[in-house]
């Protein structure tokens, strides 16, 4: 499976992955899908860091890049920030290309950068627990769950019906023992699949809090591709059931 993730960075990198990959345009898209209330709520969007006037801003949100993965910034108080150092790491996101870190996840480059800020949820965990459902052309084929998100990360692999894969999905974190199922999993599944359907692959992630399911990101390129199953005989497994689509021609911007 990593094999043909790496292919479809090369192949499959379309202007519409990267519209979906950007943190902010993917909200109409989703809106349009599945509904405007499976979103988190927005609290700004700035082309530039200076113009964020933070004593509007509530008292914990998430600052986030549009352009990147993992660009965020999650304040609990902001009483506790530091805002000038906070604006120039905004400032250094801005000025990076994703695709050109090393990954070579061409579709990024389709994003425009900017800066948005979301309310910070979090569920009863005591953190906020991370559904990931891998999809192939709208089917989940596995979900695997990440815990810890503020504290020391912990991840585990299921099947559609939260059994217990046998095998492990693995990626940054340690194996979790066994995770409750959320009580909207059927709900997550069947939005997963409308979210992923028409994509070779597709990694939806929701959040579920205070009984509701927020979507969370759509991601192409699960993990730069490097992310591994143990044992490893299910990257064959997966990798069969995973079809290419057409080769494509990359026409966006690269060095």
């Amino acid at each position: 499976m990593a094999d043909k993730i790496h292919w479809l960075k090369l192949y499959d990198s379309t202007p519409l992955k990267g519209r979906l990959a950007d943190k902010f345009l993917v909200r109409d898209w989703v809106a349009e899908r599945i509904g405007a209330d499976y979103l988190v709520p927005l609290l700004g969007v700035w082309d530039d860091p200076n113009d964020i006037d933070f004593d509007k801003l509530p008292e914990s949100f998430v600052l986030k890049a549009t352009h990147g993965s993992g660009w965020n910034i999650v304040v609990h108080d902001k009483d506790e920030l530091d805002l000038t150092r906070t604006r120039r790491k905004l400032a250094d996101w801005l000025t990076w290309r994703h695709a050109m870190r090393g990954g070579f996840e061409l579709h990024y480059e389709f994003c425009e950068p900017r800066i948005v800020c979301e309310k910070l949820l979090e569920d009863g965990s005591g953190g906020l627990r991370d559904y990931k459902f891998m999809t192939f052309d709208g089917v989940v084929q596995f979900i695997f769950v990440v815990d810890g998100r503020f504290s020391r990360i912990e991840r585990g692999t299921y099947l559609p019906d939260w059994t217990r894969a046998p095998f492990e999905y693995v990626g940054y974190g340690d194996i979790a023992g066994d995770i409750d199922p959320p009580e909207r999993l059927d709900e997550m599944c069947r939005l997963a699949e409308e979210l992923g359907r028409g994509f070779a692959c597709a990694r939806v992630d929701f959040y579920e809090v205070e009984g509701r399911v927020f979507f969370g990101e759509i991601t192409f390129t699960d993990a730069n591709g490097t992310s591994f199953f143990v044992p490893e005989i299910y990257d064959v497994v997966f990798g069969d059931r995973l079809v290419l689509p057409e080769k494509k021609t990359f026409k966006g911007v690269m060095l």
